[in-house]
């Protein structure tokens, strides 16, 4: 397929025309830039995060795409994710676990509290999206589901005991649910990628840094 420009801006190949996807973590960092390009390539998309993108995102999608403030932790609030992308625009078929935090340390000075915060967000959060997601993607006939793993979970990354893990864990999910639901035809995809200059990994490790 040929990228279709108009006055110099790059439109994509528009393969996702038709497409709604839901992105978590969309507001900076690899979400952000998710979004852009899965609007570009002609899906709507629902962007997800504990707060709001930029307003010039929001703009740039413009009724091709909707704000919902979520914490992918927490069980209830996948239903509102849900319930607003079924009623703005009427089907799922992709879902992007984006979201995730990253707070390096050893197992040695991993404690109990940052050891839950890792899970919480990096691998709970990610099975309540694929559980969510599934029930609507089976009604409609297929999807796509892809999780946002890291290559900390393929090789030994010293001092990021809890944030490896994690990883390890949405790696080892994704080929459990992917066999599961294939029947149904959706498919589950985990993506392992490398560091990102984005700001989780830029600001200062005393905060709780959110993709």
């Amino acid at each position: 397929m040929v990228n279709q420009q108009v006055d110099g801006v790059d439109f994509g190949t528009q393969r996702l025309v038709g497409k709604v996807a839901l992105i978590t973590g969309a507001s900076g960092g690899q979400g952000f830039a998710e979004a852009q390009i899965f609007a570009r390539e002609g899906a709507r998309v629902v962007l997800t995060d504990v707060a709001p993108p930029p307003e010039s995102l929001l703009r740039e999608l413009g009724a091709r795409g909707c704000f919902v403030q979520h914490d992918v932790s927490e069980e209830v609030a996948w239903i509102k994710v849900l319930d607003t992308a079924m009623t703005t625009f009427g089907r799922l078929d992709v879902l992007v676990n984006n979201a995730g935090i990253y707070r390096p340390q050893s197992m040695l000075h991993t404690d109990t509290s940052l050891w839950e915060l890792h899970y919480r967000v990096n691998q709970l959060g990610v099975f309540l999206g694929m559980r969510a997601v599934a029930p609507v993607m089976i009604k409609q006939g297929g999807g796509s589901i892809i999780n946002v793993s890291s290559n900390a979970a393929l090789r030994h990354e010293p001092g990021m005991f809890a944030y490896a893990t994690t990883k390890w864990a949405v790696r080892g999910m994704s080929k459990l649910a992917a066999s599961e639901l294939a029947p149904h035809h959706i498919r589950v995809n985990s993506i392992h990628p490398g560091l990102i200059d984005t700001p989780m990994i830029g600001r200062p490790a005393s905060r709780v840094l959110v993709a």
